[in-house]
């Protein structure tokens, strides 16, 4: 593997010295670049994309190519693991990710396989070391999962849903079968993320896109539970260096101390928390990742420049900030916004790093 040129982001993750403050965007490559949608064109549909180890690397890529990135982040799909399990995922104009075979009943959830990465998954494996190479060492490359109860929420649901009626359901009337499930999806993956890290991963995120959908207990019980058990099973060194492991909750503000316990790296912050006031609670144990209002990127640049700075301040000096937006842009922002805020990142955040 090529020497790693750029690990700024590596050591603000391990809270080591940097000369400025780290930037990456999660969603970085996807439907804001025009260079993605041609490529996405040319695969024909989005899974035909993930599965195509040239073309997943390729718009892994392409936003490296515009914009002064200090990480990439694998191209891929949080709802690859219940496809591998043989729910038949599929994607409905409009309404986004659905499943042929909802797990929604006991049976159905005792017939789950846990898959085998480097099989069943080997697509997502391929398009990893083809992009660890493709990278040459520039910057470093993240590898991700969604975290279970996120996973459990599409599988049971059977795809995209506002009230998560069917999971909730199951988690106040039967939680012995929603952790069954859970503790399944932990094992997959546990093993799927350590494969992305065999396969040249150098930094792991786990996204629980969904945690805030529960309650103060129930958050604990089913979604914390989960990550912590990920945490405890993953490979945290390679190559002679750490292998830092992000969690985010969007929603998550109110357990940032419970989530900082686990022993992750680094947590996500959505734009909801005041950056300051998460570094008091918790900046001591972990470094933080944030937190931008993705919607600021509709704005001017000079707009942009003073959101920046406005978190900057926030945070404050020293390390242990990974710079990001709360959550992932948007499909219809300005390619060119989106560099002004790099730039702006880049640029205003020096002074915080003397």
């Amino acid at each position: 593997m090529a020497e790693l040129k750029n690990d700024r982001y590596l050591r603000a993750l391990l809270k080591q010295p940097v000369d400025r403050t780290p930037v990456w965007m999660m969603r970085q490559a996807g439907r804001y670049l025009p260079e993605y949608k041609a490529t996405r064109a040319e695969a024909g549909d989005f899974m035909s994309l993930c599965k195509n180890q040239d073309l997943a690397c390729e718009v892994t890529l392409q936003p490296l190519r515009r914009y002064d990135l200090d990480a990439a982040i694998l191209f891929s799909d949080i709802l690859t693991v219940p496809d591998a399990m043989g729910l038949g995922l599929y994607f409905e104009t409009g309404e986004g990710p659905r499943f042929q075979r909802p797990t929604d009943t006991i049976d159905a959830i005792k017939k789950l396989c846990v898959p085998d990465p480097e099989d069943e998954l080997g697509y997502v494996m391929r398009a990893v070391s083809t992009i660890r190479r493709e990278l040459k060492g520039e910057v470093p490359l993240i590898g991700f999962s969604g975290s279970p109860w996120t996973l459990a929420t599409y599988m049971v649901e059977g795809g995209s849903s506002k009230t998560f009626e069917k999971i909730k359901k199951m988690a106040y009337e039967e939680p012995a079968t929603l952790h069954m499930l859970l503790d399944k999806l932990a094992d997959s993956v546990i093993l799927y993320l350590n494969a992305q890290v065999a396969n040249g991963a150098q930094s792991l995120m786990i996204f629980d896109s969904w945690g805030g959908a529960l309650s103060h207990h129930a958050y604990r019980e089913f979604s914390l539970r989960y990550m912590q058990k990920i945490v405890d099973g993953l490979t945290r060194e390679a190559e002679g260096r750490t292998v830092p492991v992000t969690l985010f909750t969007k929603g998550g503000g109110l357990w940032l101390e419970a989530m900082a316990e686990t022993g992750c790296d680094a947590l996500g912050l959505d734009w909801t928390v005041d950056i300051g006031d998460a570094r008091r609670r918790v900046g001591h144990k972990v470094a933080l990742q944030g937190n931008m209002d993705p919607s600021v990127l509709y704005a001017s640049p000079a707009r942009i420049r003073q959101e920046v700075e406005q978190i900057l301040a926030s945070y404050g000096e020293g390390t242990g900030h990974v710079f990001n937006l709360g959550h992932g842009i948007h499909q219809h922002v300005n390619p060119e916004h989106a560099g002004a805020f790099i730039n702006s990142v880049n640029e205003l955040s020096v002074k915080y790093h003397k």
